[in-house]
């Protein structure tokens, strides 16, 4: 993966995304995401007036929901060491760390030129610092002074690990996701406790909005998104074979509680482990997707 791969409008938009919706700083914003926005907000005022899904409504769904998982694993399972990877301008780190204080260390890491911009940024809105920094990373290597195995390793293993990833695997190739699979698996077997929590582009029913939907992403990204998966039995499974031993894959509005208005709907969530809990499973919430 290399900086001028497709992904980065979406950092851009999302993190106005997330200032208009007050999650985020201003210093977390740009003029290309305020522009995306602006530009595309006819057409998506537009969709939801159809009753069809909108950007926006997707976007929060999957944030909102990744959140939610993230402060339970802090809360319920001592979780004190987060890595987002491919994090773009993600408020996560800087709203999490203004939470938790000195009860966790937050790393960003992203590409050199995202992540050059985004310490920028958190250095304007005064958050960076011993426990929230940000690095360099690239979440396709599996070894080297950028990769993932090598920023894990100057953490704490005796402590517990989230690993992070939001809105980067619907547009790699599948080997690539399977790829990162393993590697956040391997990742995490070397702490004594650890979570992997990300969204996931499921297929399912190609509805005519589905495949909609799709296409109005892969023209926002200047690229493809992929759907991985029929359905989250077969993702599940996959994230086994990668080595989780515990996986719970369902609706973002199933983890928040939210109607599943569209939109929000087609956002799906993973939370996985090497380790079966102690409860026996990540949740006792029931499989949303069934």
């Amino acid at each position: 993966m290399s900086d001028s791969s497709p992904i980065s409008p979406t950092a851009h938009y999302t993190g106005y995304v997330w200032y208009r919706n007050g999650l985020s700083d201003p210093a977390l914003t740009t003029t290309e995401g305020r522009i995306l926005f602006m530009s595309l907000h006819p057409l998506m005022t537009a969709s939801a007036a159809l009753g069809r899904p909108s950007l926006e409504t997707y976007l929060l769904a999957r944030h909102r929901a990744i959140d939610l998982l993230l402060e339970r694993a802090i809360e319920r399972e001592q979780i004190t060491q987060v890595v987002e990877v491919a994090a773009g301008l993600s408020p996560r780190g800087w709203r999490f760390t203004r939470r938790y204080g000195d009860r966790i260390t937050y790393v960003e890491a992203d590409l050199p030129a995202m992540a050059a911009r985004k310490r920028a940024a958190l250095e304007r809105a005064g958050s960076l610092g011993e426990r929230h920094q940000v690095r360099d990373l690239d979440a396709l290597k599996d070894s080297g002074p950028d990769s993932l195995p090598a920023l894990a390793g100057e953490l704490s293993p005796g402590a517990g690990l989230a690993v992070i990833t939001e809105g980067l695997l619907g547009y790699l190739a599948p080997p690539d996701v399977r790829a990162i699979f393993r590697r956040v698996a391997a990742t995490l077997s070397r702490f004594e406790r650890g979570r992997y929590i990300s969204d996931l582009h499921i297929g399912g029913a190609q509805t005519i909005e589905v495949r909609g939907f799709r296409v109005l992403l892969s023209a926002f990204v200047r690229g493809r998104v992929y759907l991985h998966f029929a359905d989250a039995a077969e993702a599940e499974a996959t994230l086994r074979q990668a080595g989780f031993a515990d996986v719970k894959i369902e609706r973002a509005t199933a983890v928040t509680g939210d109607p599943p208005t569209r939109g929000a709907a087609l956002a799906h969530i993973l939370e996985a482990s090497t380790l079966l809990s102690a409860r026996g499973s990540i949740d006792d919430r029931s499989h949303a997707l069934q």
